[in-house]
Formats: C-alpha cells, structure tokens, sequence
C-alpha cells in the first residue's frame, strides 16, 4: 500500500498550490483543470489509499568509457481499484530505488479508466467493465480488451488481470498478440488499451485546457 507522509509537502507547481489551498479537492477536477501533473505527493493528497505492484524487475547492462555499468529496471503499476490507474518503469543502481522511482512516477502518469458496462448482455449503469471494446500497442505486443457481462470476470493473462483489477475493472475479454512474454511491453500495451478507452472524453478536457488558457 503507497500512502506517503505529506505533511511537509511544499507545492512547486500552480496545480500543487490550488490541492493545498483546498481549490481543487478530487483528482477529476485535477485533470479537468488542464494544469500539468507533475508532483507525486499532489497524488497522494487526491486519491489516498493507492495500492501499488510491481509486475518486473530486471538487472540491465550498458557499456560505458569506464566500464560496465549494471542498473535494475522496475516495471510497476498504481490504482486504487476504482478507475484510477497509473503505469510507469524506472531503472536504478538498488531495486528499492528503482521501485520507490517507478511509484513515483506511476502516480504522474495516472490516467482515469472509461469503466461501464459496455456488454449487450448487462443493463446500462454498471462500472463493471468498460463501455467500449479498446486496443493499446506496445513493442510487438497488441493487447485488445472487450466488455464483458457482470459475473464472468477477467479473461485474462495474469499480468493483464492484474492490471485490470488494480483499475476497479471486474469483468473484460482480453486477447494478446506479439511477444506477451515480455512483461515490459504486456503491462505497457494493457496501459495504453485503458487509456484509449477513455479517448472519447478527450474533447472534455480540450475544452478545460482552452478555458483555464483563457482565464
């Protein structure tokens, strides 16, 4: 569970200082305020609670002038199990490094899953799924996830289910094509799949950037 102590957090960004005064109070108004996300703790305040797992760690080599020098790459995902995903990797000398790195930069790269019950089978209403069929790309590895009824579950790989699960999605058909061995590009593809899902609010928060420009 990531809950960090942000009781000495100074705000650096515009965005930071409107959560601390209290003008913004939930992460939807955060990204509707079209400001950039560019502080972890800001997370923290917004969506407390947020579980993380790390999916891959990996020791990476690279030769430089003074030799050979040996990092640990992290693969790791956030959600709080109720539509807020974030996905991230990150390399350091230590894997403690690396993991609290990836966290970190999870929480900048949370995005808000389009959840519903896009099935024909299910009533509309539901946030058991997603409300439309959606495909993320990573490497060689396409990830497709489809709307399924309310009781089936995840159809899923093990990496993919568990990505699903951490953003509050209950049932879903998934396929996966390419090298999906590769834990790195599966989880990113599954990323990418959610993020598309919700592309059809895109225009909503164009406006909210237009409008906070223009303020």
């Amino acid at each position: 569970m990531s809950q960090s102590n942000n009781d000495g957090w100074e705000p650096r960004t515009r965005l930071g200082r409107k959560v601390q005064d209290g003008d913004i109070t939930t992460m939807d108004q955060a990204m509707e305020s079209g400001l950039p996300l560019k502080e972890p703790e800001l997370v923290d305040q917004l969506l407390p609670g947020l579980e993380d797992e790390v999916l891959d760690i990996n020791m990476v080599q690279r030769m430089t002038d003074s030799g050979r020098r040996v990092k640990f790459r992290c693969v790791c995902v956030i959600g709080n199990r109720d539509g807020y995903l974030g996905y991230a990797q990150a390399r350091d000398e230590q894997v403690g490094g690396a993991i609290e790195k990836a966290i970190d930069v999870a929480k900048l790269n949370i995005i808000k899953v389009d959840r519903g019950s896009g099935s024909w089978e299910d009533s509309a209403g539901g946030v058991n799924s997603l409300t439309r069929n959606a495909e993320g790309k990573a490497g060689s590895v396409t990830v497709q996830i489809k709307p399924a009824p309310q009781g089936l579950g995840l159809a899923a790989a093990e990496t993919v289910r568990n990505i699903l699960e951490l953003a509050g999605v209950q049932d879903a058909w998934t396929q996966s094509h390419g090298n999906t061995r590769t834990t790195l590009n599966l989880a990113k593809a599954t990323y990418n799949a959610l993020e598309n899902a919700g592309e059809a609010r895109t225009p909503q928060r164009a406006q909210a950037v237009q409008q906070e420009a223009n303020e």
